[in-house]
């Protein structure tokens, strides 16, 4: 199982560890069917734009890092030095396998900013593709070589119990430093898996302005904060947009709330629900691979008084992927319900 690891370290006394999977240690020169499958995982839509400040088709990656970028934040990880960030051309660059086998075990953009900007303070605004250099700079040290957004003073290390853990490129110890990080000693929240929460509508929502609301949807997921746009004037609203959260081992209920957005005041709460995130993991990892499994249920999450199912929620594999489609009835709320699609991907994919 691939498990990701945040230990508390000491930012002015330690060098700065970074994400890096294998090691980077073999030179081999990739083959032509990795070259492909590398390209192959450029072409995903979440990787076809910059990881950093969106701008479409980003031509560079950071190997070590696992996220595709466009040249203009390619300049600034050049910056931080290969210690940090290994930056390469996609096409121009020669790849080893080891190279590439790290961004494929990465998965691109999506799944590394999950981690990496998985505390990222709401209302934060990241570059654009119009950003001036001090901008990107700005935003790419604290993503990446200070990792304020992972949240102050935690780190990424390695698990010695997995040789495809994610960790840092000394295998535990800066090179700069010397300083051992004693993984006995620290204290560690261990991420299992990456859950995609798809918000696909609303239904008779609550009023809350004159005759309408601005709705949107606040997903929480311990410490991490994902949410939606806005839609003005609506109480039947259709987002059908994708949130990512990383899901840590020691997991609880996947927190929805719904808000009223004002302008000129705080926004109104128009309900609330909660999520049972165990019956759709514990299915999935009893079943094992989806990937070698027909289409099929696995699993249910069954209606009762004590949730705020509306109906009973079936875990399903689909087309090689575990979903759970999900029906709320807002609750401490007069009227209103939200429909989701939740994707369980664990680490060890």
């Amino acid at each position: 199982m691939l498990t990701w690891h945040l230990v508390h370290i000491d930012v002015s006394s330690v060098g700065l560890s970074r994400f890096s999977i294998g090691g980077m240690s073999k030179k081999e020169k990739a083959s032509p069917a990795s070259v492909r499958k590398l390209k192959e995982l450029l072409h995903i839509r979440d990787n076809r734009f910059c990881a950093d400040c969106g701008a479409p088709d980003p031509k560079w990656a950071s190997a070590n890092i696992g996220v595709f970028i466009c040249l203009k934040c390619c300049a600034v990880h050049r910056s931080l030095g290969t210690h940090i960030s290994k930056v390469l051309s996609v096409s121009l660059d020669e790849w080893t396998e080891d190279e590439i086998e790290s961004m494929l075990e990465v998965g691109g953009n999506s799944y590394a900013n999950a981690i990496y900007e998985a505390f990222l303070p709401q209302g934060y605004s990241k570059p654009n593709p119009d950003s001036s250099h001090e901008e990107r700079a700005k935003f790419i040290r604290s993503k990446y070589e200070l990792q304020e957004f992972l949240k102050p003073s935690l780190r990424i290390v390695s698990s010695n119990s997995s040789s495809s853990s994610f960790r840092s490129c000394n295998s535990g110890k800066d090179s700069e430093s010397g300083f051992d990080l004693d993984l006995s000693q620290a204290g560690m929240v261990e991420f299992i898996g990456i859950l995609k929460a798809k918000v696909i509508k609303g239904t008779n929502l609550a009023i809350r302005d004159m005759l309408s609301s601005d709705p949107y949807v606040v997903l929480t997921l311990g410490k991490q904060v994902a949410q939606t746009t806005i839609i003005k004037s609506n109480l039947n609203p259709v987002w059908n947009e994708e949130l990512k959260l990383a899901v840590p081992k020691k997991y609880g209920p996947l927190k929805l709330h719904v808000f009223d957005h004002d302008m000129l005041s705080k926004d109104d709460l128009m309900g609330e629900a909660e999520v049972d995130l165990q019956p759709m993991i514990t299915a999935a990892m009893a079943f094992g691979d989806p990937d070698l499994l027909a289409d099929m249920q696995i699993g249910k999450w069954l209606q009762s008084n004590d949730n705020a199912l509306t109906k009973d929620s079936t875990i399903n594999i689909v087309d090689g992927k575990v979903k759970q489609e999900v029906s709320l009835k807002l609750q401490n709320v007069e009227s209103g319900e939200i429909e989701l699609e939740l994707e369980w991907i664990p680490l060890s994919q």
